[in-house]
């Protein structure tokens, strides 16, 4: 890591422990890793508020794929948004039901433009939308 600077913190005894409980369930390496993962969190988070700059995030959809041509209108309406839909990938759960998996890049309303019109396509059972970065943070 170039340009590392060190800095103090102040914190209750208390919020540490818990703190440390968090790192060792999450497997941290040590307290520096999960803090710079908080702060890219943070802001991940804000760029998304923002709607600054080109941005990414997944929809994961389930559905049973007998519904009356839902699988063709997914299909449609992907194809509709070709140039934010960078890929899918689609896993056959049991006989009955389907779980999608659709990653978009582009700008972060239309993104969310985008997710909710899936999650919210009439036999989709259940959706998620998650927002991340392209990486560059600033």
């Amino acid at each position: 890591m170039a340009n590392v600077v060190r800095f103090g913190v102040s914190i209750e005894e208390r919020l540490l422990e818990r703190f440390d409980a968090l790192i060792a369930e999450k497997a941290y390496v040590n307290r520096s890793e999960a803090l710079r993962d908080l702060i890219r969190a943070s802001l991940v988070e804000e760029q998304w508020e923002k709607g600054e700059g080109e941005v990414v995030g997944t929809v994961t959809l389930v559905y049973d794929h007998h519904a009356s041509d839902l699988a063709e209108r997914l299909t449609e309406s992907q194809h509709s948004h070709h140039k934010e839909i960078v890929s899918t990938l689609h896993v056959h759960l049991d006989a009955h039901n389907c779980l999608e998996v659709v990653v978009l890049r582009g700008a972060a309303a239309q993104l969310k433009h985008i997710a909710d019109g899936l999650i919210g396509t009439k036999g989709v059972k259940h959706g998620k939308f998650v927002a991340t970065t392209t990486g560059e943070l600033g």
